[in-house]
């Protein structure tokens, strides 16, 4: 798959990140995308670029923030750790999502497994959304390892909402 980039930037095709799920027509998913590709976020309609992982990971774009600041896009960074998630990364996550709910935002981490979970458990909690149509769009990504596991099911257990882990 690879995105056509729209008016106001060279027409050319830029291979997407891997993992790239679409949750809506206003909030995407993925693992780390290219330099290349961050520098057509706002010609495909994106205003906010939220990354879900530290920025010292071996694969960052160390200068990331300033793709964004240059397209003009709001840019995040929630350093979530891989080993040790934590219900106040979910919170964190959430503030920024409510906050430009209005907005296209494109959020990502390393392999889309952070991302992906993150959005989940948004889409469910926040957005009472149907738990098992938004964990059929997390297993496009990944199939959560024991350690996300339980963050995923602490996180839905402290907000009351019964949904089996398939």
């Amino acid at each position: 798959m690879a995105f056509v980039i729209g008016p106001g930037a060279a027409a050319q095709d830029v291979k997407p990140a891997e993992n790239t799920i679409a949750v809506s027509s206003k909030l995407v998913t993925s693992a780390q995308p290219s330099r290349e590709f961050l520098q057509t976020l706002e010609a495909q309609g994106f205003q906010v670029l939220v990354y879900l992982a530290p920025p010292t990971v071996p694969d960052a774009i160390a200068d990331e923030p300033l793709i964004a600041a240059r397209q003009g896009l709001v840019y995040v960074n929630i350093p979530i750790s891989w080993t040790a998630p934590t219900r106040q990364d979910f919170e964190s996550v959430s503030r920024v999502l409510d906050a430009y709910a209005d907005r296209k935002v494109y959020v990502h981490c390393q392999a889309n497994y952070r991302a992906s979970s993150m959005v989940f458990l948004y889409r469910v909690i926040r957005l009472k959304e149907d738990p098992a149509k938004a964990w059929e769009a997390l297993h496009k990504a990944w199939h959560p390892n024991a350690t996300w596991r339980a963050f995923i099911r602490g996180t839905l257990d402290a907000y009351g909402v019964r949904f089996e882990l398939l």
